[in-house]
């Protein structure tokens, strides 16, 4: 039998095809045959099966921030989501099923409602469900793990063996092996996901508190504070540096706990010169919703590269860093995420395809250039900030051990290692096993 198309289907030529087409960073576009945005798992079945019958090439999207646009195609069928809208939560059993459309600050305000949270990134309109298969970590990691350690199960639709699709279920007792590559190499590799079980952490309250130093004549001590204190601390503190437009900030969230605590645990970096300091006592839907920017004041481009660091830098690398900061052109910056806690210690039952839980800490230098919505960035411009990253990137890589796939390294040789470690060979296998036919395939795509 023939399959249709259904859900919201966007066609070349529909009045909505330039926004259905788009993802989030403008930096690429692509011209899909469809844009299929699902209202339903039958949609997602429907719409792959279309695709494989018809020989099109198939990219799956929920947020949208593929970074390096591999989340459209041109000439093929997009796979969106970001439709599917749901959070039921088991408070007795500490879990929560939610549909795989939610972004991260709908799945921030849905748990919070109910004085629950789980791990995952900062930036609000990333999708939850790429942010959790690729790993996901942000302000409560080093107290609950990475977003993929939280994760329970998962409804997706895989190619079946017929030419069509079909509808599994991967958990601890189905599929075991299919829910250890989805926790940390699940992006676009083995199947659609449509919905994802989580355990979820009770949380009222937490303290965010926001250090600013202006200028850099602090950015070496203070990083050389940071990186010997943020990954050893209370596991409730997970703290960042970001350093950007002419400063140095350090964003630190403690999960429960009073504001005295909060200053103390930092206060190897708070007592260096004199920091603004602005410390808020509030819900972590609050904080959460209260640094987001919204996408339409968002730069329209943008390049990162993903670092892992399992030693503190020496002194020579930070002030790369420094010196790198500063002659940056505008929108240049370099972020940390600290890393430790309880992501070192453990690893969720059944293990998880994440390889970098050992890490210090994670590090990203990368730029956000040009007018959503505007004119075209010029050449010059774009070339300035493209360079940047990568002279950046380039000198810190002595330093560094590996790479994050939300995160991808474009044109990186041995990008595989980089990403996923000595778990390559076994998401081959499993890639074999799930994807025979390699129907979910893109430039970094995992290979049977």
């Amino acid at each position: 039998m023939t399959a249709v198309l259904t859900g919201r289907v966007v066609h070349p030529g529909d009045a909505d095809y330039p926004d259905a087409s788009r993802g989030w960073n403008h930096f690429f576009t692509h011209r899909p045959a469809a844009v299929v945005f699902a209202c339903s798992t039958d949609d997602v079945v429907n719409a792959l099966t279309f695709a494989r019958q018809e020989g099109l090439a198939v990219r799956v999207r929920s947020g949208g921030h593929a970074l390096e646009g591999w989340s459209g195609v041109d000439g093929g069928v997009v796979i969106d989501v970001s439709g599917l809208k749901s959070v039921a939560i088991d408070a007795h059993a500490r879990t929560a099923t939610v549909g795989a459309g939610l972004n991260q600050l709908e799945a921030v305000a849905g748990l919070g409602e109910a004085g629950f949270a789980a791990p995952t990134g900062t930036e609000g309109s990333v999708g939850l469900v790429g942010a959790t298969l690729g790993g996901g970590f942000g302000l409560l990691t080093r107290n609950y793990g990475m977003a993929s350690d939280n994760l329970l199960a998962v409804e997706i639709v895989v190619a079946s063996t017929d030419g069509g699709a079909e509808v599994i279920v991967a958990d601890e007792q189905n599929n075991p092996d299919l829910l250890w590559a989805l926790r940390g190499a699940g992006n676009g590799n083995f199947g659609i996901v449509t919905s994802l079980t989580y355990r979820i952490h009770p949380l009222r309250q937490t303290i965010f508190v926001v250090a600013t130093w202006p200028g850099f004549d602090d950015l070496e001590t203070v990083f050389q504070a940071w990186q010997q204190s943020a990954p050893y601390v209370d596991p409730r503190l997970t703290s960042q540096l970001e350093i950007e437009g002419g400063k140095v900030g350090l964003h630190a969230l403690l999960a429960g706990g009073t504001e005295a605590e909060a200053l103390q645990l930092l206060s190897p970096m708070l007592s260096i010169g004199r920091p603004e300091v602005v410390v808020q006592d509030a819900t972590w839907p609050e904080i959460y919703a209260g640094f987001q920017i919204p996408i339409t004041d968002e730069p329209a481009n943008w390049k990162f590269s993903s670092q892992f660091i399992t030693e503190p830098l020496p002194s020579d690398a930070v002030r790369i860093i420094a010196e790198f900061m500063a002659k940056a052109p505008a929108g240049c910056n370099y972020f940390t995420n600290a890393f430790g806690g309880v992501l070192a210690d453990s690893e969720p039952p059944g293990g998880s395809a994440f390889a970098h839980r050992g890490a210090l800490y994670y590090a990203e230098p990368g730029a956000g250039w040009g007018v959503r919505g505007g004119p075209p960035a010029s050449d010059d411009e774009t070339e300035a900030v493209l360079a940047w990253v990568a002279e950046l990137t380039d000198a810190l890589a002595p330093y560094v051990n590996g790479a994050y796939v939300n995160v991808p390294n474009a044109g990186m040789p041995d990008w595989e290692r980089a990403y996923w470690g000595t778990n390559v060979e076994r998401l081959r296998q499993i890639k074999a096993a799930y994807d025979p036919d390699n129907v979910f395939s893109y430039a970094q795509s995992i290979t049977a």
